[in-house]
């Protein structure tokens, strides 16, 4: 039941004190409301300050503290040992130490007790002890002690006694800390244990320092000074001892709320490791904590499920060591119930209910303001049941401050209740303010000490209550605002997680949308959870959830949230149980050792929240190197925890075992000690005893090798024995060999015997070996098959039939025979021209036939063809004679089909197909079939046209064809066996060409690119650009032969920013273009421009220089010329021309100064594409790129003509067409006008 309580202070006056109450409610939930109005303004004392039990070191230590609250203002008085210590106090009731008493008069057992008109508060029963400060007494220096290295020893410390167990600190003269570790560790008793020392152990200063906390001193103890002396032999391993506690069983009782520490402190070499187990149910990681590197166990805040046997297990290689716990929890008393301060009307009863636990079960007695019920006055009115103080028809004076006190041995509790008893003349009225009487509605009631009570508490209830006290003016009013309680509409659930996942709980909730964003607080095990930026362990998300990562099996445990506002709080609870693969076996043992026989036993390790379903033991033999590694033996279910293992002689053995759960296989226990068993005689001998054939004078011996763990002792071989089987001789041969195989020289040829081979060692033989067959070396067979013959089953296949040969001739395992077959070649040669050549697989061919069969049939024989064959048996040496030679013939077939077939299109009617004979004729070629079908439209079969017998050619025309069909094509060789494979094709006829209608022009400075589409299915058309500038005096231009199929030409060299005029001839078709850049203005003509007045001038000037230089000349010969001279001047002029190269032809001498622009055109015109190849072709593909080919260098003064060839076939689109020498470009200046 719900209780929402004001309490103001009273006001004397008509004012009233008006209170602001919020009560939550919950739509399916009966819900009540209170509201409890304090009569007047006396209150009981209280006490607010409780002493605390300690010890006292010194005066200054004696501080008992006891405060309290109450009206009137109480007074203090204190008991000591059960008598009165002292006189009253009075504000405070904190008691502390005389300076003129000694301290130890002050040790004892400490009540205070509270008072004022209303009754008598008690305190909780303390102790006081007193004992001086601690101090060490005078040591001696130790001497130094001397230890051998891998030793144990322990270095005590033993501190002065104390009530109060000081905390032990082992450090260096320079105060630092001895570094603890596996080997080196503290105890619970403050000691300084060693597993074992090390050289490095050695020194002078290990010093104990006690600190006692309450008397702020720390006590040094003398240094320990100890050596360590390397040993001189090899350090012994030690099995584990445990050094603390003694023995192997102990009892421990921990009280509940206390911190319980076991402890399990090992000694051994190597180190021992320490792990620790609950022998009823795996530890928690959620209530365990591992300490002090494993040695101690630590719970905190023991409860009764702590309550059970624990096990210390310290192991090594050497073996293990146990202890084991058994913990015992007990309790103090502690509530489970407990009164209430109430006030109560005269003539009602009184229950005050008091329950408390603990083990042993407590006592419980009852006190009136400090003075137990038993040493009152007896009251019929007042009884005790159970616990339970009952007082019936109470009367003012029955108000008092009431004690409940539990106890056991382990300490006692106790509670003061305040009961007060309302004044017969202090009745209340309850009424809702301005709105008439409260009880007038059914859902409210009064009780008896005056409070309101509404049942099932609902929005509609929110409103003013007021309660007055009749014939007085006191009143206080309270306000009630009904608000919906908080919920958890998604609680955390119960999760499974593997180790490493992430793990999301849920907690989403609702609030009452009048108040704030409520507090999220998750906690794991009653702890709470804070996340942190710098750590991604825990992620909080504002809809309540909480996000673990990487779950270690230390976040196993319960999770709860709680969903906090201002009035209320809502919590939910749920679980993570973190799975893992199980923790390793341990403690392994080997017991009732026979000489080929163990018994295996072992510990289980953690399950890890995943029971266990089997365990795989592991073994591994020291004695054969090729199983010198971890093996698996056996499988086993998870409810056995010991094996029997049996095992060869001979052999050392090392064991471990591993556990599986639903997650994986554990890491491997540590290994069990090693077992060695004795040697013994073999048990079996070598299996698969035979011989093989190598050299035809002797046997060889051979059989399977038995591996070394089948030796069983050392000295092993094999001893081998052998006689004739055919004279059955008694006596045996023998000799040893210590592996396969084994030669016996001197033998003969293919001779039977009997071997037999054992197994040995030094303890003896194995059993007796059975004799097996063998056989000495084989050699070739010495006779060949006769009465060879051959009989056709089909055209292609024979059956050939023999005679078996005498197995004296074979001198060996007659395997079977092989069949040479060759192939000499075709009857007749192929009509075109030289024999075929066939690969030498197709010419000869061997046919095995395995055992004494004596025919075989063999196909796959080629028509029209002549073979040979033999027969000759073989063994494993080798064949033996061929038989006679035997010649055969196949009859003739169907020929294969022709080599290719290709075809050409002169006209628009005409096909021209090429072909070549059949590569297999398979015999004489009589002529050829062509058909060729027309496409039937909405029919997918073709018609067939014409079926035409040709002659033995290589080449046929059609004609009359249809241009706009597709004909399909089939061509067969002919022989007079048959109709031979057709080979098919498809083409169409191509059609005349004609120059593009549609052309694509981009234009640049100098140069105009044109593109076409070149039509489908044409031949080459050639034609020409003819172009003109639009300018005053413009001449037209023609370019070169242009091919219709190559769809691209460049015009060159245009004046810049011109327009011009472009058409195609032959044809009407024109377009206009203008090149790019800024146009080149010509100087206006004008006289002295003009070419022939230039002309003119320079013909003027040069006669005038010829003119100079004869009058030189005869000016300076004088018009005279000896013979001499005439000479000389010839000798001269011709050594002239020599050198200057005067006769040679020069294409540049060709030109005259008037032709200087025809021939600067043709040299540039001899750099185009057109100057490369007899022909040129060029084309584009669908998306522009360029294709083309050269060849040579081209004839400058050929020209095209106007053919049908050039065009891509349109069955073979690959193959580059047939094309006309065209030129591609025009390059050159246009002259001016």
């Amino acid at each position: 039941m719900p209780l929402v309580q004001c309490q103001p202070a009273g006001r004397r006056g008509r004012n009233r004190t008006h209170l602001h109450l919020l009560l939550l409610f919950l739509s399916v939930l009966l819900t009540h409301g209170h509201i409890i109005i304090p009569p007047d303004l006396k209150q009981a004392p209280k006490i607010t300050a409780q002493p605390v039990s300690h010890t006292a070191f010194s005066l200054d230590d004696v501080n008992l503290a006891c405060e309290a609250s109450g009206d009137p203002v109480p007074s203090f008085r204190w008991v000591k040992d059960g008598e009165q210590f002292r006189r009253e106090l009075f504000e405070s009731g904190t008691l502390t130490a005389d300076d003129k008493e000694e301290l130890r008069s002050y040790q004892g057992s400490y009540r205070c007790y509270v008072a004022n008109e209303l009754g008598t508060a008690v305190s909780d029963l303390v102790h006081l002890i007193t004992e001086p400060i601690p101090t060490l007494a005078k040591e001696k220096r130790q001497k130094r002690r001397l230890f051998e290295e891998g030793e144990s020893t322990v270095l005590y410390c033993n501190p002065p006694k104390s009530s109060v167990t000081p905390k032990i600190h082992w450090m260096d003269m320079q105060l630092r800390h001895i570094p603890l570790n596996e080997r080196v560790t503290t105890s619970l008793d403050g000691n300084l244990y060693f597993a074992n020392l090390l050289d490095s152990d050695s020194r002078e200063d290990y010093t104990c320092n006690a600190y006692y906390i309450n008397a702020s001193v720390i006590l040094p103890k003398e240094p320990i000074s100890i050596s360590v002396t390397p040993s001189n032999s090899v350090v012994k391993n030690r099995r584990p001892q445990l050094q603390r506690p003694a023995g192997s069983h102990s009892s421990y009782l921990a009280l509940r709320g206390q911190t319980l520490t076991l402890e399990c402190i090992p000694e051994g070499l190597p180190t021992p490791e320490v792990r620790w187990e609950r022998m009823d149910s795996p530890l928690s990681p959620a209530r365990v904590r591992m300490l002090n590197y494993e040695h101690w166990l630590q719970i905190e805040s023991v409860s009764e499920g702590d309550d059970g046997e624990y096990t210390c297990t310290a192991q090594n290689s050497q073996g293990f060591v146990k202890h084991h716990y058994a913990v015992t929890v007990e309790a103090a008393p502690y509530w489970t119930r407990r009164p209430e301060d109430q006030l109560y009307a005269p003539g009602e009863t009184v229950r005050l209910d008091c329950q408390a636990e603990g083990i042993p079960t407590p006592n419980i007695t009852w006190s009136i303001n400090g003075v137990p019920i038993a040493g009152t006055d007896s009251d019929a009115r007042r009884h005790v049941s159970s616990g339970t103080l009952i007082l019936t028809d109470v009367q003012y004076s029955d108000t008092a401050v009431y004690q409940c006190e539990a106890t056991n041995k382990h300490g006692n509790i106790l509670v003061n209740t305040h009961v007060h008893v309302v004044g017969e003349n202090q009745e209340r009225i309850m009424e809702i303010f301005e709105s008439g009487p409260a009880l007038a509605n059914a859902k409210m009631s009064q009780t008896s000490d005056g409070n309101l009570q509404i049942s099932d508490v609902s929005e509609d209830d929110s409103n003013i209550y007021t309660c007055s006290v009749r014939h007085s003016n006191r009143s206080i009013s309270a306000e009630l605002e009904v608000l919906n309680r908080t919920k958890i509409v998604d609680p955390p659930q119960d999760l499974r997680v593997l180790r490493g996942d992430d793990a999301v709980l849920q907690c989403k909730y609702t609030v009452d949308h009048k108040l704030k964003q409520p507090t999220i607080q998750w906690k794991k095990d009653k702890h709470k959870i804070t996340s942190s930026a710098n750590d991604d362990k825990y992620t909080e998300y504002p809809d309540g959830s909480l996000k673990i990562t990487d779950v270690r099996m230390e976040d196993s445990g319960i999770y709860s949230c709680e969903i906090s506002t201002k009035l209320d709080s809502v919590s939910a609870t749920g679980s993570i149980t973190v799975q893992d693969k199980p923790g390793s076996p341990h403690s392994l043992e080997l017991s009732e050792r026979k000489e080929r026989r163990v018994t295996l036993s072992w510990m289980p390790g953690a399950e890890n929240n995943s029971p266990v379903s089997e365990y795989v033991i592991e073994k591994k033999e020291e004695q054969n190197p090729e199983k010198g590694h971890w093996e698996e033996c056996r499988k086993v279910p998870q409810d056995i925890r010991h094996l029997e293992i049996h095992l060869q002689p001979y052999s050392t053995y090392h064991f471990r075992v591993r556990a599986v759960n639903g997650i994986g296989m554990s890491e491997p226990s540590p290994p069990s000690d090693s077992y060695s068993t004795p040697a013994a005689k073999p048990d079996m001998n070598p299996e698969n005893v035979t011989t093989v054939s190598t050299d035809s004078d002797s046997m060889v011996i051979t059989w399977q090798e038995l591996e070394q763990q089948q030796f069983n002792g050392p000295g092993f071989k094999y001893k081998i024995y052998w006689r004739q089987a055919s004279g059955r001789s008694p006596h045996w041969k023998e000799s040893s060999a210590s592996n396969p195989p084994f030669i016996v020289n001197g033998t003969g040829t293919f001779i039977p015997f009997e071997i037999k081979v054992q197994a040995v060692n030094e303890l003896g033989a194995g059993p007796e070996p059975d004799a097996d067959i063998g056989y000495s070396g084989e050699d070739l067979p010495l006779e060949a098959p006769l009465e060879v013959a051959v009989t056709e089953l089909n055209k292609t296949a024979v059956l050939v039939r023999w005679s078996t040969v005498r197995m004296e001739s074979v001198r060996g395992h007659l395997l079977g025979y092989k069949i040479h077959l060759r192939k000499k070649g075709p009857r007749t040669h192929s009509r075109r021209g030289l024999p075929m050549q066939e690969p030498a697989a197709d010419r000869n061919r061997v046919i095995v036939v395995h055992g004494n069969k004596v025919e075989m049939a063999v196909s796959d024989l080629q028509f029209y063809s002549n073979y040979t064959l033999t027969v000759a048996p073989f063994n494993s040496k080798g064949e033996g004679p061929h038989s006679k030679a035997y010649h055969f013939s196949t009859p003739e077939g169907a020929p294969g089909p022709v080599s290719f077939l290709t075809f050409e299109s002169p006209s628009e009617t005409e096909i021209t197909l090429r072909w070549e004979a059949p590569d297999k004729p398979n015999g004489v070629l009589t002529g050829y079939l062509l058909q060729y079908y027309e496409p039937v439209p909405g029919i997918s079969s073709a018609q067939l046209m014409e079926s035409i017998n040709l002659p033995l050619v290589t080449e046929f025309t059609l004609k009359g064809l249809n241009p706009r069909i597709q004909y399909h094509f089939k061509l067969r060789a002919l022989t007079t066996a048959g109709d031979g494979e057709p080979i098919e094709m498809e083409g169409a006829t191509l059609l005349d060409g004609e120059p593009p209608s549609a052309i694509n022009i981009e234009a640049g400075q100098t140069s105009v690119n044109v593109s076409w589409v070149p039509g489908e299915r044409q031949r080459n058309f050639a034609f020409s650009f003819r172009y003109l500038k639009k300018s005053v005096g413009g001449e037209w231009e023609e370019s070169e032969k242009v091919n219709s199929s190559q769809a691209f030409y460049e015009l060159q060299g245009l004046t810049p920013g011109v327009q011009y005029h472009l058409q195609i001839r032959p044809g009407n078709n024109s377009w206009e273009f203008k090149t790019d850049g800024p146009e080149l203005h010509e100087l206006p003509s004008s006289f002295a421009t003009q070419g022939w007045f230039i002309g003119l001038i320079s013909a003027m000037v040069l006669l005038l220089l010829v003119l100079l230089i004869l009058c030189y000349i005869k000016k300076s010969k004088g018009g005279k010329y000896s013979v001499k001279d005439k000479e000389e001047d010839q000798v001269d002029g011709a050594r002239t021309m020599k050198d200057g190269e005067f006769g040679e032809y020069n294409d540049n001498e060709k030109c005259s100064i008037s032709q200087q622009s025809v021939c600067e055109s043709k040299r540039s015109s001899n750099d185009s594409l057109a100057d490369y190849g007899d022909s040129v072709d060029i084309q584009f593909n669908e998306d522009g790129s360029f294709i083309g080919q050269y060849s040579g260098r081209k004839d400058p003064n050929s020209h095209g003509t106007h053919g049908s060839s050039g065009t891509i076939s349109p069955v073979n689109p690959n193959m580059p067409p047939p094309s006309i020498s065209f030129p591609t470009s025009v390059t050159g200046f246009l002259g001016p006008n």
